[in-house]
């Protein structure tokens, strides 16, 4: 009779725990291709006149493919030319499928080959990210309107103080012009 009655428990029980559950959303893969185009602010002399446009290729979440990068003002820090810099990153955002707004973090890091070892790091946090998703409504789309913005910091391993510095920078999508959410 325990046993009859452990069972007839245990099926109420998984009869009741499957009521009430909803569909989870569907996942939304959205891909920030395109050009992007990055202001730093703040830092003095060399450090506060860096600037670059890059085409950034991920998907979500996971490490950046830059299939592009340079600098239109560089100053002493860095050599403007094909693989004058080394360039990596990660983009983790989400996309919420009622509304399509994306949001996540994004992180940089361009480190000069000539002069060698100057270090560009640009770090947005959580929710720095932004823009809409467009596309097909249920499961793809593509980033539009994006801007991340965050802290930049300029280091190098030479103790030369023109090429070292932080402050604030913004990152537009092909954009002519690039504000802050």
């Amino acid at each position: 009779m325990k046993k009859l009655a452990f069972l007839l428990v245990l099926a109420l029980e998984l009869a009741v725990g499957g009521c009430g559950t909803t569909p989870p959303n569907p996942v939304i893969t959205t891909s920030i291709n395109g050009l992007w185009e990055a202001k730093m602010l703040g830092g003095t002399g060399e450090a506060s006149e860096l600037g670059f446009t890059a085409t950034l290729i991920p998907e979500n979440s996971g490490p950046l493919n830059i299939s592009t990068f340079a600098f239109f003002n560089q100053g002493t820090c860095f050599d403007n030319g094909l693989n004058e810099e080394r360039v990596t990153g990660r983009a983790d955002f989400t996309t919420n499928p009622g509304t399509d707004l994306v949001t996540g973090s994004l992180n940089l890091t361009v480190t000069s080959v000539n002069p060698s070892g100057n270090t560009l790091t640009l770090i947005s946090p959580e929710g720095g990210l932004t823009g809409i998703s467009t596309g097909t409504i249920t499961t793809t789309g593509t980033l539009t309107n994006g801007v991340a913005v965050g802290t930049w910091t300029l280091s190098n391993n030479s103790n030369n103080a023109a090429c070292q510095g932080t402050g604030n920078f913004i990152m537009c999508q092909g954009t002519a012009t690039c504000s802050a959410p």
